[in-house]
């Protein structure tokens, strides 16, 4: 028994030890490309500031009957590059806090049960880009933020809750608004078609808009400032901002994931998805209450 314990404590402590090892090993290697795109910035930002001259570039000849005023003209060309330079910004692409594991695993190029549930759903997107459990269809250009992204239970929505919602209108509007034997006034028409479209609209905005997802923030410094450190995904999280095991990624605001909607609900679509709560309870119950009043008159 005794040497039971002291093996199962040994084990306990090695487990400790290899979890805090990767942890430390996850920290340096961010730390080194911090440090790198830092010096990366620095030269180039003294590139900009040396003169053109030490370039090896020579100055163009000007005549002194050239110089008024003691300013002596520019040439063409180098007015031309000026604003040219000048207009060159660099964006930085957002870094989102996407869960290190799955990074890991794509990276190494592991998959199992859920990874290939992943892989078999992102070849059904068309054209989607992997984000953690996510799906970006579109993205800005300039710094890659997703416009249109799909959640991870995106299936359950595009296969269930449309084809309710589509199915279960067509046929009342078929057999109860359409049918002139039951006589209901033409005015509910007006309300109950586009309450249908404003369902399908939010659901659309709920489903395909970015949730709010959280770049990545390894800086000591905000950790100091009320932030908390998140293993998951290796990197300090804003008090409200929580990590969803599905989406892998840390969402604004987190409220939970819905699967009627097939994504996480968070600080960019809560608006949109307390619209299509509630159209669709008010589609739901009138539909409802005109069955009723449709098969009392019928």
């Amino acid at each position: 028994k005794q040497y039971a314990r002291r093996s199962a404590v040994l084990i306990h402590i090695q487990k400790v030890v290899h979890r805090h090892y990767i942890n430390l090993t996850q920290h340096c290697a961010i730390r080194s490309q911090q440090e790198h795109t830092m010096t990366l910035r620095e030269e180039k930002e003294n590139k900009k500031k040396t003169p053109r001259a030490s370039s090896g570039i020579a100055a163009p000849d000007i005549e002194l009957g050239e110089i008024t005023n003691g300013i002596a003209p520019t040439s063409a060309a180098s007015t031309s590059a000026l604003p040219q330079e000048e207009s060159r910004t660099v964006v930085r692409r957002k870094q989102y806090a996407v869960s290190t594991r799955w990074e890991r695993d794509i990276a190494e190029g592991r998959t199992n049960r859920r990874e290939k549930l992943r892989v078999c759903n992102n070849t059904c997107c068309c054209c989607a880009k992997p984000l953690g459990g996510m799906h970006v269809l579109w993205e800005r250009k300039s710094d890659g933020s997703p416009i249109i992204i799909a959640g991870p239970l995106w299936p359950f929505c595009m296969f269930v809750t449309v084809p309710l919602i589509v199915f279960i209108s067509g046929v009342f509007v078929y057999f109860v608004l359409l049918n002139d034997k039951i006589g209901l006034p033409w005015w509910i028409q007006c309300i109950y078609y586009p309450m249908i479209v404003i369902t399908l609209v939010s659901l659309f905005f709920t489903s395909c808009r970015n949730p709010g997802l959280a770049e990545r923030v390894t800086d000591e410094e905000a950790g100091r400032g009320g932030w908390f450190w998140n293993e998951q995904v290796g990197s300090f999280r804003p008090p409200g901002t929580m990590y969803c095991r599905e989406c892998k990624v840390l969402i604004e605001g987190y409220d939970h994931l819905c699967p009627w909607t097939g994504t996480g609900i968070g600080r960019g679509n809560m608006t949109a998805f307390k619209w299509f709560v509630t159209s669709v309870n008010l589609l739901c119950y009138g539909t409802i209450a005109l069955a009723c009043v449709a098969f009392l008159l019928f």
